[in-house]
């Protein structure tokens, strides 16, 4: 995948789905905490930033539901068919993610909605990974950060569907962690958080943990302290930052005025590490001024 480009910068990529997508015209307060973030970064004038990644698994639902179409997953990966490639892309890249930067805009974010294909930002392809019959799934294998680079130092925040077109100019369909992820990399982001609709990751005492790693993940996922949708989400972090080097925050879209911290190095939610990768990455965002989870 593509170098990390060479900035100085801060850039945080935020993956959002969920409820966090849902009624967005509703969510004004997290818009306008994800914009002063934004704002507090970009006024460094490095390259400094923030970019959303958004998902939309219940629209997708509803959309296909109404169609008369299946929806099949597979290891939490959504599988389509080519018959709803473009369904899936009208709802993403369209409805969704219009929907995001609109209620951003009205909120006083300069938010710019994009494919990941965008400006050959992300390039993308099928994949297979999750068997002959996932149809236009697709996975990022590289990209440009030119263009992510331009949006952040002229002030703009980037929302990326996890829409993206493979070499054949046909559309591919990526889960959106995954989407995040890729993202994560070509911008050389030092630090990813994916909001959810908990706090972070509770531990044995039922009190949110401040950092864990993939040995405690695991063993209180076998313990039954990490349970149900939780499970796939602390996984999907933990992978993420090991893949990265880059921490990875688990925090609610529930507590925006918490959001708003990250720039002033509050700690919010869990801090996801991946191992020596991770307590590695976590010194390189500790300089002063720069964010801390």
């Amino acid at each position: 995948m593509g170098g990390r480009p060479d900035r100085p910068g801060v850039v945080l990529v935020v993956k959002l789905g969920g409820l966090g997508v849902e009624r967005p015209e509703a969510r004004a307060e997290l818009w306008r905490a994800l914009g002063s973030l934004h704002l507090a970064l970009t006024a460094r004038r490095d390259g400094s930033g923030v970019i959303i990644v958004h998902g939309g698994g219940e629209a997708i639902a509803r959309h296909l539901e109404r169609l008369g179409m299946p929806t099949v997953k597979r290891d939490g990966i959504r599988l389509t068919p080519p018959e709803q490639m473009r369904e899936i892309a009208g709802v993403l890249a369209g409805k969704v993610n219009a929907g995001l930067v609109g209620a951003m805009v009205a909120a006083g974010v300069p938010a710019v909605g994009l494919m990941l294909s965008s400006g050959g930002a992300l390039r993308c392809e099928v994949t297979t990974k999750y068997g002959p019959d996932a149809g236009r799934v697709g996975e990022i294998v590289g990209g440009d950060g030119s263009l992510i680079g331009t949006l952040l130092e002229a002030g703009y925040l980037p929302v990326f569907s996890s829409i993206g077109s493979a070499p054949d100019g046909e559309l591919v369909n990526i889960n959106a962690d995954d989407a995040a992820s890729g993202v994560a990399r070509v911008a050389g982001a030092t630090g990813v958080v994916f909001l959810t609709d908990v706090p972070g990751v509770r531990g044995e005492a039922g009190t949110t943990l401040a950092e864990i790693d993939g040995a405690e993940i695991e063993r209180l996922i076998k313990a039954g302290v990490i349970e149900g949708g939780m499970v796939p989400k602390v996984r999907g972090a933990f992978e993420t930052a090991r893949a990265l080097g880059v921490p990875v925050l688990i925090a609610s879209f529930d507590d925006p005025e918490a959001l708003e911290g990250l720039a002033s190095g509050e700690r919010v939610g869990t801090r996801v590490v991946g191992g020596g990768a991770g307590r590695m990455a976590r010194g390189a965002v500790n300089k002063k001024s720069e964010v801390e989870s």
